[in-house]
């Protein structure tokens, strides 16, 4: 059964601390928290699937969905309510998806799979894209979205930093120039993303959760996204100017002077002068969100579970994401590492997990597996792997692929005898 160990207890509440200390003490709310139902105790071992926002469209295909999930041995959801700065849920603070037109405004997929999974027996985490909030090919059109009230929080290139310093952020062009190049460089970056570091964006991102957290009766949030693009990101104007004031006090006159001259056809020239700076500012803003996150979640239902999608291999996601997943492990500041190795190489992937395990210590690891690449055969040695090398539980990307009958290589059913076997 998973248990939080008697140090994360204590880490939570510095985190709590850490959390009120920089002004993230829970709302009070004029909504009284839901209940949480009496639920069956958490499983020895975790064998959960991610679960797309398109498949949370109608009360019909939440239904087929628990339906199989269940049917397949399985026992844990983790559903996507937020992907794209949308809600699939009941929001004061996103706008509805766009999925949902066609739905009546009663409809809530995040409470219609609630009531249908925990009377199936199986838990359900709310996964949240906090980072991504939209696609760079369509862009959002509601005005209440968060990339359209607030372009000035989402994360610029390197490359943009120049040409978009003069370019008012509400103004079309800046998204545009943005988006466009998110398009030429697709294989580095998924879309666009809201800035760790602007104080007003984490507020958003925290509450984002927080919301969730207090109206639904969830087993677990589960954070995906919580990382930059890559070591290019964020050269926004709002980002540069917060370290530039954390930087004030460790810089003598005469070079903040020099500096500062230099921004004028140089935007980065602070982040130029201190790099390995830069670097653990990045970080650390990265680490005080997700710690913030965490508080606001706990502060509302207390047990609750927080995980965290990760880059398997600590280094990289430290040092090109600024995911510093193993510090967080140790701190206790996350329940369960969820790393993606989605390699198809079962080799490979056994070595990334018993990395992964080893790395994060007593913090659980649920093995991420790229089940959409892979066939039934590979599938099933990943979860062989996943527990050999001493995962408390696996989890397959994604239910969509497993379920869609156009595959034929792979199959959600066909892999109950694995799922299901003794260990």
């Amino acid at each position: 059964m998973f248990m939080r160990p008697a140090h994360k207890t204590i880490a939570t509440a510095l985190a709590l601390a850490a959390a009120i200390a920089l002004g993230g003490a829970a709302e009070s709310s004029p909504h009284a928290p839901t209940p949480a139902p009496v639920q069956t105790p958490a499983p020895t071992e975790t064998r959960g699937v991610w679960v797309l926002r398109t498949s949370l469209t109608s009360p019909a295909s939440i239904a087929r969905m628990v339906q199989q999930v269940r049917a397949a041995g399985l026992n844990t959801i983790l559903v996507q309510v937020r992907g794209r700065g949308e809600a699939f849920y009941r929001s004061d603070l996103e706008p509805r998806a766009t999925e949902l037109a066609s739905q009546p405004a009663a409809f809530d997929p995040l409470e219609t799979t609630l009531t249908v999974a925990h009377k199936a027996g199986l838990r359900v985490h709310a996964w949240v894209n906090v980072g991504l909030v939209s696609s760079a090919v369509t862009l959002p059109r509601s005005p209440q979205h968060v990339a359209r009230r607030h372009p000035e929080w989402l994360m610029i290139p390197r490359a943009l930093a120049a040409p978009l310093r003069n370019t008012n952020p509400s103004s079309p062009g800046y998204v545009q120039a943005l988006a466009r190049w998110s398009r030429e460089n697709n294989t580095r970056v998924e879309g666009l993303f809201v800035s760790p570091i602007v104080p007003d964006a984490q507020e958003h991102s925290i509450a984002v959760v927080r919301e969730l957290a207090r109206r639904y009766a969830l087993d677990g949030v589960h954070l995906d996204y919580i990382r930059f693009p890559n070591e290019e990101f964020d050269y926004s104007r709002a980002a540069l100017a917060e370290f530039r004031r954390s930087r004030l006090g460790a810089v003598a006159p005469a070079e903040r002077q020099r500096i500062d001259r230099e921004m004028a056809s140089r935007p980065s020239a602070w982040a130029d002068a201190a790099p390995e700076s830069w670097a653990a500012f990045r970080r650390a803003r990265l680490t005080s969100l997700l710690t913030r996150i965490g508080a606001a979640a706990r502060a509302e239902r207390p047990g609750i579970v927080i995980s965290a999608a990760a880059v398997p291999d600590a280094g990289d996601a430290r040092a090109r994401k600024f995911q510093d997943w193993e510090a967080w492990s140790k701190a206790g500041l996350i329940d369960i590492l969820c790393p993606m190795a989605y390699t198809p190489q079962t080799p490979e992937f056994a070595s990334r997990i018993e990395d992964a395990v080893e790395t994060a210590g007593t913090t659980a690891v649920w093995a991420g597996i790229g089940a959409y690449r892979l066939s039934t055969a590979q599938t099933a040695a990943h979860v062989r792997a996943a527990r050999r090398a001493g995962a408390t539980g696996v989890l397959l990307f994604s239910y969509d692929s497993l379920a869609d009958p156009k595959t034929k290589s792979r199959s959600l059913m066909a892999l109950r005898p694995v799922l299901t076997e003794a260990r």
